[in-house]
């Protein structure tokens, strides 16, 4: 049987290697997962007049120097499997950091075909770039594409076909003269015609001493010992520690130098870099981010109470309807009580309240990642995060967060470094959570911005509201940098941040995606951990000792704990109870203070006499948006937690550590308060 040939397909992300992917194979591809790896695996095949190929869609990455897993698939397949060629999609737009993907691919082999994609965006940015010239550079086949142009990908098709019979002649990249001499000492001692090629196997001698599959490769020589003890002398008399930042800005400098002679724009800098020079800069950069923080949010606050007010009138008047039904066809009270009542009422609530707001904040959210805004977050906090000895990355997954921590806590395996990703996943709980929002937004309408209404209300709570966030976001600092100087010691990794071109957002697209992936999913769930908890909150209000629920019993049992810390036995309670859906604490608190057996609802006027009624004042209400800031995460995300770290010493360590922050700062709180005799 006739052997069909294998190309890898590589890339940087997000330079449109899975449109030229699907343009070759059509519908004759499968996906799955790399043998002992989480990473998607894509395959294809295609044929060329009577020749068929098998297309290898490897995951995107930055670099082959395998700090990832993404990057260790790409590195592995292009240097050990029987490849015929390695195509190397670049976008057009930003040639020079991609590059530097090329040049590290021609040093591992020298069939490299590369496809410099998005040629109809570079020609809109007025970007021009000479492919004949960047072909003798190189030493290998250009290709200019625009993936969804056919003709294009024909171009791309006849250059695979005539793979054969060109005359590759990759650039040799030359690093420092005693790097040069090392390779040379080790390249003497392997067989000249290996793949990859033995210089790339000298060089990843010297700077990658642990790579285990280079090492098995190594022992098939028969003069290997030979060339073991040739490394282990070499690297004895070289800085390690500072050879590969050597190797890599060698490649740096090579990208740089081959895109300044082939790469043409315009006399005028392009739009998109005037608004990135104030988007990313350091002095208008974080003050723009708040200011767009802040309007998400007065949108989010302005839109939501009518939609929720819908939702609540709506569904508390089918509880009547399922109440009658459950009579009318016999079911004994105390059951109808217990599901209608108790079960789908506080289901009802989660989905009323809960509802409006994801909906309105995701589709914004989803709209600033669509045109390109989150990656310059990332850049302007990444140096904050380098400060607390963490990853810029950890930027992204706290945004995430906003939306949903256990969102949150599943983005981050963007992170490479295991230690790092393990931070990011313990922090995140310090950013609220849409299911907080609607407790913290109550609380500081209520006793922050008083009869203050209309438009000016709003804005005075969003501004609040973003302090408090703010407060989230300071702590995510100190308790990154307190993991990095005691349980999870290390070195900030360096990364590459993409700050992808702004693209005009799809609306139809983003409000579906936002609504279906994101805003119905974490419904979904919340839903799921609410129905039990509504039974167990009306069994606790049911159930009587000596005249008093057990929700009184318990919330008397905690009232010195929660004095203590500027709280009280309720609202420590409702919090606890609030474990499987955070929405569900303000009703347990009205629930508690009106010895209902049962969640009701009031309105914020009332609601505020209810709570003035039982002891409350300012200095209660900050504590508790404090301690509704810094609290246990939900059971969804304790979950995904244990899912993600499969540890419990981890998920009890993400438990513990914003609970204690909590107590303490709502303690000081207190103190100071007691000592100014705010409080009793």
């Amino acid at each position: 049987m006739k052997e069909i040939p294998i190309l890898a397909l590589a890339g940087n992300p997000n330079v449109g290697k899975s449109t030229i992917f699907n343009a070759l194979t059509g519908l004759n591809q499968h996906t799955g997962n790399w043998t002992g790896k989480t990473v998607a695996k894509a395959e294809g095949s295609f044929s060329i007049h009577d020749q068929s190929y098998t297309l290898v869609d490897l995951p995107g990455t930055y670099s082959l120097f395998a700090h990832s897993a993404e990057e260790e698939i790409a590195r592995d397949f292009i240097c050990y499997e029987n490849n015929k060629a390695t195509i190397v999609v670049c976008d057009a737009t930003c040639l020079e950091r991609n590059l530097n993907l090329v040049l590290q691919t021609i040093e591992i082999t020298d069939h490299v075909i590369v496809c410099v994609n998005l040629m109809d965006e570079a020609k809109k940015k007025k970007i021009k770039i000479n492919l004949l010239k960047l072909e003798q550079l190189l030493g290998v086949p250009v290709v200019g594409a625009a993936a969804r142009d056919p003709r294009t990908i024909d171009h791309l098709l006849s250059t695979i076909e005539t793979i054969d019979h060109y005359a590759f002649s990759p650039l040799a990249i030359h690093y420092e003269e005693s790097i040069e001499q090392h390779i040379q000492s080790l390249q003497s001692l392997l067989p000249c015609d290996t793949q990859p090629s033995a210089r790339w196997l000298a060089l990843r001698l010297l700077d990658s001493p642990s790579n285990e599959r280079l090492h098995a490769y190594i022992r098939t020589f028969g003069n290997s010992d030979a060339i073991f003890e040739k490394q282990r002398e070499i690297r004895a008399s070289l800085e390690t520690e500072s050879l590969e930042d050597q190797i890599i800005h060698t490649i740096v400098k090579q990208a740089e130098d081959i895109a300044k002679q082939v790469v043409t724009h315009s006399q005028e800098p392009h739009k998109e870099r005037k608004i990135d020079k104030w988007l990313t800069n350091r002095v208008t950069g974080i003050p723009i981010m708040l200011i767009l923080l802040c309007i998400i949010f007065w949108i989010t606050i302005s839109l939501a109470n009518y939609p929720s007010q819908f939702l609540s009138t709506t569904l508390f008047a089918l509880e009547d309807q399922l109440a009658l039904f459950m009579n009318s066809i016999h079911v004994p009270a105390f059951l109808t009580d217990m599901l209608v009542h108790g079960m789908y009422r506080v289901l009802a609530w989660v989905v009323a309240v809960m509802l409006p707001p994801m909906a309105i904040f995701f589709p914004m959210f989803t709209l600033l990642e669509d045109l390109g805004y989150l990656p310059r977050i990332a850049f302007n906090l990444d140096h904050y995060f380098k400060k607390a000895k963490t990853c810029g990355k950890q930027a992204l997954t706290m945004c995430m967060g906003l939306g949903c921590n256990a969102a949150g806590v599943t983005g981050c395996r963007i992170i490479d470094s295991p230690r790092e990703q393990l931070i990011a996943i313990i922090t995140n709980n310090f950013i609220p959570c849409n299911g907080r929002f609607p407790t913290l937004i109550a609380l500081i309408s209520m006793f922050f911005i008083g009869s203050q209404g209309g438009i000016m209300g709003t804005i005075y709570a969003a501004l609040l509201l973003t302090g408090v966030i703010l407060l989230g976001v300071l702590l995510t600092f100190v308790s990154s940098r307190l993991l990095s100087s005691t349980l999870l010691k290390g070195v900030p990794s360096s990364f590459i941040l993409e700050l992808p071109p702004y693209r005009k957002p799809q609306i139809g697209k983003v409000i579906v995606r936002s609504l279906l992936d994101r805003t119905l999913f974490v419904l979904a769930r919340a839903v799921a951990v609410a129905a039990p908890a509504g039974l167990i909150i009306w069994l606790l209000a049911n159930i009587q000792v000596n005249g008093l629920s057990v929700l009184m019993h318990c919330a008397h049992f905690l009232d010195p704990l929660g004095h203590l810390i500027g709280l009280d036995g309720v609202i420590l309670f409702a919090f606890i109870l609030g474990f499987p859906a955070n929405e569900i604490v303000v009703p347990i608190i009205i629930m508690t203070y009106m010895s209902t057996s049962s969640l009701i609802e009031l309105s914020n006027p009332q609601l505020y006499t209810l709570l003035l009624n039982n002891g409350w004042t300012w200095v209660t209400a900050l504590c508790t948006i404090v301690f509704c800031l810094l609290h246990w995460p939900c059971s969804t995300t304790c979950l995904t937690i244990k899912k993600e770290t499969q540890s419990l010493k981890w998920t009890l360590c993400s438990f513990l550590l914003p609970t204690a922050f909590g107590f303490v700062i709502c303690f000081m709180i207190a103190t100071i308060a007691r000592l100014f005799h705010l409080i009793p």
